[in-house]
Formats: structure tokens, C-alpha cells, sequence
């Protein structure tokens, strides 16, 4: 049995197209809401915070609609066709209603594009495992993580050519319309070279039917209770989780006003970056297997912990842009490789086996709770301290994390390294 990589990477471009928006949406969307409606910080915190808000409760529901869905396009296509037009139209409104200044258009579009990217992300997720064998799944998560990566690294590029530096309120209808455009090429390649509904049930006819298990039944099915020492552990692990995320959303939600007003830096020029950051991530996840098959998942954490506190603060002591800014940067990116890549495997380590679903849950939970209480709090700094306030904050939940983490005493193993190169790739979406 060997992955379809060509039909994966093509199922791809739907993550591909919700990765190249949400690229844009945390790089400008803050821009547009300080420069164009003196939008305060700390409210501007509340509106960034919105599409994880929504995604609580609007992912597991269209997740479970596209379940229940039985259409002659198949069950995600249509979600992924609505979602992504949708979502491609309403967005070109939020540089015109920039342009005319009006914020009760801005804030509408802002909306109608959130709850249109919420319709088709589950879906899109989903369409890979729906047309891959259980056994090549992992190798499919690495194709499908990779492109989103692609996406955004596009969006970056797009951002630094795009944004004039002349100008803090530049007209970004320029950049929304080549983002909604790689969005819509990307959906009409997904849909003219991926017929799911027979691709699906070739893939059903291939799975292998399931070995029956000894243990019976009804104690299979019986809930376990955790043991207290790794009940604490898990505990532990899921405010490390919620710390680590608090730090690095801070900077991913405010950098790009950060980088203009504390560091001068003018346009899309913050954006280089970010993509140094990207891209370091990328390289890293081969080397990061490497290392957490030789010392185990929490030391590896622990180290990309370490030197995420340790980046944060640099962070803080640069004045203004300096060609150094990069090189932390690339750090940062590398650290969280290190955190991404080990965290989640080790929540569901310590899951009964039948319970993986909902240790997910716990993770998700936890992660999504952060990035929607971090950017009230620090755009609260932001506005009543000062913006030197971010790298500092960061700095301080990630430092929080690695003390929780030293708490943590299970779940944690020497992973067998990748097969591939590719599966090093396979982490949470």
C-alpha cells in the first residue's frame, strides 16, 4: 500500500487556501483596526480574538453536519465549494469598507468572512482521511501540514510586495484580491481533480477490516479513571499547553502594529520575519524527531521552552529593527517545532486508547482558551502600558510553561524516529 502523494497534495489545497487567509487576517487585520478606526488595543484584542471564539463551537458543528452529509459532490466538497467562495467574496469587502472608513461595513465583512472560514475548515481537515487508507494517514497529515505552511509562507511574500511602505493606511484591496484569487485557483484545482464521492468509497473498499480485540465488549467501553499521578500530570501539561500558546499568540496577533510603531518599521517589511520564522520551523521538524527519539518528548519541550522564554526577552531588549531581529526569530521558530511537534503526542499518551478522542478535546480546549483570552490581555498593555509590553509578556508564559511542565511526569516516551522525512511532518492542524 502506498500514499497517492499527487491526490494528497491536491486534497491539500483546500488547508492550503484557510492557512494563506489566516496568514493575512492576523498580519492586517490589526493594522486596519488601529490605523484606519483607532481601534484601542485592548478592544482590537477582543475582534482578533473572535475566530477562535467561533471556532469552539462552529468547527465541531459543520464537522458534524459534512459527517451527515450525502451529496453526489461527496460530504466535504460542498462545505469546502460554499466556504471558500464565501469566504473569498466577503473578504474583498474588508479593504473597501478600510478604504471608505466605514467600520460597521469593516466589522460586518470581518464576521461574514470568519463564520464562512468556519464552514469548510472541519471539512477540509477531514477530506484527508476520508480518501486515505488508515496505515498512510500520518504520511497524509505531513502533505496536508506542509502545504498550509506553503499557504502562508505565500501570503507572507504577498505581504512584503503588496504593502507599501509609504503609507500606514495603504490600500490593501491589492493583497485581499491575490489571496482570495490563490484561494478560489486552489479550490478549483481541489474540486476538477478530486471526485470524492468515488475516491471515498475506492478508499473504503481498500481499508482492511479491523482485528476483533479479546477484551470484551462492555469493559472495553467501561471508563477508566486516570490514576492521580497522571491525572496531575495531565493537568500539568494542559496549562503548559494553554501558557506556551498564550505567549506565542501575543506575538503572532500584535506583531505587525508592534514591529510599526515600536520598531519603526514601515509597510510589509515586518513580514520577513515572520517568514524567516516560517521557514525555520519547517526545516527543523526532521532535526526536532531526531533529537525527541534520542531524549524523549519533555526534555525536547523543555528545551524549546527554554529558548522560547530566552528569544521573547531578547525580543524585548531591541529598540528598534535590527538584522539580529532575524536570527531570534528563526530561534523562535525552531523552539516551537520542538513544543508543536511533542505536546500533543504526549496529552494522548496518557488517554486509555479508547479515550484519544477526548484527550484531543483537552488539548484543543486549552489551546484554542488561550488564544482567545491572550489578546484581550496583552492589547490591554498594549494600550494602558506601552507596546514595549509584548516581547516581555511573551516572554513570562513561556517562562510560566517550563516551570509547569517540569511537573509533568507522564506521557513521556522516545518516539520511534519518522520512517520518512515526511512523516517528521505530521503534527496537530
Amino acid at each position: 500500500m502506498k500514499l497517492n502523494t499527487r491526490r494528497t497534495v491536491l486534497v491539500g489545497m483546500a488547508f492550503l487556501s484557510i492557512c494563506t487567509f489566516w496568514q493575512m487576517y492576523e498580519a492586517i487585520i490589526p493594522l486596519i483596526l488601529k490605523h484606519t478606526f483607532h481601534v484601542n488595543d485592548t478592544f482590537s484584542g477582543v475582534i482578533m480574538a473572535l475566530d477562535n471564539v467561533l471556532a469552539l463551537f462552529m468547527l465541531p458543528l459543520f464537522g458534524s453536519l459534512s459527517d451527515r452529509t450525502n451529496s453526489r459532490f461527496g460530504r466535504r466538497t460542498p462545505y469546502i465549494l460554499i466556504g471558500t467562495v464565501a469566504s473569498c467574496l466577503f473578504m474583498l469587502l474588508i479593504p473597501v469598507a478600510d478604504q471608505m472608513g466605514v467600520f460597521w461595513m469593516f466589522l460586518t465583512a470581518l464576521m461574514l468572512v470568519l463564520v464562512s472560514m468556519s464552514i469548510y475548515r472541519s471539512p477540509a481537515v477531514a477530506l484527508m482521511p476520508d480518501l486515505t487508507p488508515k496505515p498512510l494517514r500520518s504520511k497524509g497529515n505531513a502533505i496536508i501540514n506542509l502545504m498550509g505552511a506553503v499557504g502562508g509562507m505565500i501570503t507572507l511574500v504577498l505581504i512584503q510586495l503588496l504593502v507599501p511602505k509609504d503609507t500606514t493606511r495603504p490600500n490593501y484591496l491589492p493583497l485581499f484580491a491575490s489571496v482570495a484569487g490563490i484561494m478560489l485557483l486552489a479550490l478549483v484545482l481541489l474540486v476538477c481533480t478530486i471526485p470524492e464521492k468515488r475516491l471515498a468509497a475506492e478508499t473504503a473498499a481498500m481499508q482492511e477490516p479491523e482485528e476483533p480485540e479479546d477484551t470484551p465488549v462492555l469493559e472495553k467501553d467501561k471508563p477508566e479513571k486516570l490514576e492521580p499521578g497522571v491525572k496531575k500530570s495531565l493537568v500539568f501539561l494542559l496549562f503548559s499547553v494553554a501558557f506556551w500558546f498564550m505567549g506565542y499568540n501575543a506575538i503572532t496577533s500584535a506583531f505587525s502594529k508592534f514591529a510599526q510603531i515600536q520598531w519603526g518599521m514601515t509597510g510589509g517589511s515586518f513580514a520577513s520575519s515572520l517568514l524567516i520564522a516560517t521557514g525555520a520551523a519547517i526545516l527543523s521538524y526532521i532535526p526536532v524527531g531526531v533529537v525527541s527519539s534520542r531524549i524523549g518528548r519533555k526534555k525536547t519541550i523543555l528545551i524549546g521552552v527554554a529558548v522560547l522564554a530566552l528569544c521573547f526577552f531578547s525580543g524585548s531588549l531591541f529598540q528598534t529593527y535590527h538584522p539580529l531581529v532575524n536570527i531570534v526569530f528563526a530561534l523562535v521558530g525552531i523552539s516551537w517545532a520542538a513544543i508543536n511537534v511533542n505536546s500533543y503526542p504526549m496529552v494522548v499518551e496518557m488517554s486509555q486508547g479508547s479515550s484519544v478522542g477526548k484527550f484531543t478535546g483537552y488539548y484543543y480546549t486549552f489551546s484554542m482558551a488561550a488564544q482567545i483570552i491572550t489578546p484581550v490581555i496583552s492589547g490591554a498593555l498594549l494600550q494602558h502600558v506601552g507596546y514595549w509590553t509584548l516581547f516581555p509578556y511573551a516572554a513570562a508564559f513561556s517562562a510560566l510553561a517550563f516551570v509547569t511542565m517540569l511537573f509533568v511526569k507522564h506521557g513521556d516516551s522516545k518516539p520511534l524516529p519518522a520512517k520518512t522525512r515526511l512523516e517528521a511532518f505530521d503534527v496537530p492542524d
